[in-house]
């Protein structure tokens, strides 16, 4: 299902630049291992990404070993996906959501990620988001990790999305999906503490540097 190979990228990208308001009460997470864990599993996702995106930069008209080669890495990063799926799951169902004071803000940000790309699992995804919904509030996570998957879910279900986080390429230009209410999307960026949406198309124009104008409509592969 990386279809949105691109998109997957951005992610991969993009994340380590979303941050969250640190707890005042931090004194350490309480499951030093599992944050251990998730921030392992977090580094093989984003290494798998990283090797794709790499292969995906090659120029057009590739050879039959180097077509098998990036056939390879889409199933590399779909295998990758599944397995930190299932573990989520198990992960979630014991803790509720992994927040910062359970795995620490980095391990809170990989559990973030991982469900992120729980991609072939939309139901798990939206439950996170509830659950995540409820940590934002109560200081457990960052508000802009809340946007990314709520965009996530609302265009996986066919709706608009609501902070423009998703983005893909249309003839060599990244463009955003449709914003619901594109008026007010800087607003709600300014709130959670994201750039404007200018700027957020800058730092992925120069982060990833289409080079050409052929490939049309390609997601950018959320790699977050």
């Amino acid at each position: 299902m990386l279809r949105r190979t691109r998109t997957a990228a951005l992610a991969f990208m993009l994340a380590p630049l979303l941050t969250g308001p640190a707890r005042a009460d931090d004194a350490g997470p309480t499951e030093p291992k599992l944050r251990a864990e998730l921030l392992d599993r977090a580094a093989e996702d984003q290494k798998a990404r990283r090797h794709l995106i790499d292969l995906q930069a090659r120029p057009a008209g590739q050879d039959d070993g180097a077509k098998k080669e990036l056939e390879a890495a889409v199933q590399a990063v779909q295998d990758i996906d599944a397995r930190n799926t299932a573990r989520m799951k198990e992960v979630v169902d014991k803790y509720g959501w992994p927040g910062q004071s359970l795995v620490g803000k980095d391990g809170a940000q990989q559990a973030w990620l991982l469900v992120q790309h729980a991609d072939r699992d939309r139901d798990f995804q939206k439950h996170c988001q509830a659950l995540l919904a409820e940590a934002v509030k109560k200081g457990e996570a960052a508000p802009d990790q809340l946007a990314y998957l709520t965009d996530r879910v609302r265009l996986a279900e066919g709706q608009k999305q609501v902070f423009g986080t998703q983005f893909h390429e249309v003839g060599g230009r990244m463009e955003p999906y449709p914003i619901e209410d594109e008026a007010g999307v800087d607003q709600r960026r300014k709130d959670i503490g994201l750039p404007s949406l200018a700027d957020y198309r800058k730092m992925i124009e120069d982060l990833y540097k289409p080079k050409t104008s052929d490939k049309t409509d390609k997601q950018i592969a959320s790699v977050a």
